[in-house]
């Protein structure tokens, strides 16, 4: 069994529009271990950083009317006063913190500042700011205690589209806590339709699906997920690498888990999923789509399902399991492939 996390920052540091994807999913429709375990054996390990905004250790000169001016003076809340406490903060201490050093009334005064700035410039700073503090386990917990979990995905729908980036930045970070993601399911939806409606290989469907990559390392919430099944199939034929890799992270953790295995096969397929699996395939991304189709093999359909799942010609079944799939004349080919981990799943899904 393989699954997926995607942490953007590690504990020690921190197109137009495609139209409505509904649209697309019509016409395409003819046509396990943990991830740091697959990183390490990839020679990959270790967390995915996100060095938005780095922050530089000397203070900088602050400019009037700047974001971090009008921090000075700001009211916070401080996590140890039931109270609100009148606390100046000076911009130059903030500028010289890194996001681990941050303290509660810092992070309190930046989600007031969230709420209030009405530049979308300044709300996108702030929220590369708490993001880079989410990747610590002590400030994800003080988010969450200060209400900011909810008040940081209220723009999920900011007008502005770096905003909404950030947004999911910040909340995949946050994710990173299991209390924390019983408070982000409920986003879920509005995750899935901003993937929906973005364009594709865009800069929002790769932060949403990074989201959605964290909240679906367990199985506590990945029946959400049931009725997107066939977006994510959809995105693997359209979109490029790096998309690719991160929808097939969502996958493999969804196949991991045997709840979710009739949902999974009998969604929508465009016929075309089986031409990844190819030699000119990235590596990258035929190595996960084998891992997909492992977790699917190990599924074992009663004969009257199974029957049920060959009238319909469209499903995953039909696509990549069922006997007449094309995907059983292709695999053997791959034996070929330079990659030795490639030739070593392909052995294992022939036997």
């Amino acid at each position: 069994m393989k699954c997926y996390v995607d942490c953007r920052m590690g504990e020690d540091g921190l197109i137009p529009r495609l139209g409505n994807m509904k649209a697309l999913l019509g016409i395409l429709a003819g046509a396990g271990a943990s991830y740091g375990l697959y990183k390490l054996l990839r020679g990959g390990g270790g967390a995915e950083i996100n060095k938005a905004n780095p922050r530089k250790s000397n203070a900088m000169a602050v400019q009037p009317g700047s974001l971090m001016a009008k921090v000075s003076g700001f009211n916070v809340v401080s996590k140890t006063d039931s109270g609100n406490l009148t606390t100046e903060i000076a911009s130059s201490e903030i500028l010289s913190k890194s996001p681990g050093s941050l303290e509660p009334r810092h992070l309190s005064m930046l989600l007031s500042l969230l709420q209030s700035s009405p530049s979308p410039a300044e709300r996108r700073e702030v929220l590369i700011t708490l993001g880079n503090a989410a990747a610590f386990t002590v400030n994800q917990d003080l988010l969450r205690e200060f209400g900011g979990l909810h008040i940081i995905a209220g723009f999920l729908s900011d007008p502005s589209p770096d905003v909404r980036v950030q947004t999911l930045n910040a909340l995949s970070n946050l994710s990173m806590n299991i209390r924390n993601q019983e408070q982000l399911k409920v986003y879920v939806p509005s995750v899935v339709q901003l993937i929906e409606m973005s364009p594709v290989n865009s800069d929002l469907q790769l932060a949403a699906l990074r989201l959605l990559t964290n909240l679906t390392v367990t199985d506590n919430h990945q029946h959400l997920m049931k009725n997107s099944i066939t977006l994510l199939l959809s995105l693997l034929v359209v979109s490029n690498e790096v998309l690719q890799i991160q929808v097939l992270k969502v996958l493999v953790n969804l196949s991991s888990n045997p709840d979710m295995m009739d949902d999974i096969v009998q969604a929508q397929a465009p016929a075309s999923l089986v031409l990844l699996f190819d030699g000119c395939t990235s590596t990258d991304v035929l190595l996960r789509l084998l891992f997909f189709v492992g977790n699917l093999r190990a599924w074992r359909p009663s004969a009257q399902v199974a029957e049920a799942l060959r009238r319909r010609q469209d499903s995953l079944y039909c696509v990549l399991l069922d006997s007449s799939s094309q995907f059983h004349s292709r695999l053997p080919l791959l034996l070929s492939h330079p990659d030795e981990e490639i030739k070593a799943q392909v052995a294992r899904l022939l036997t």
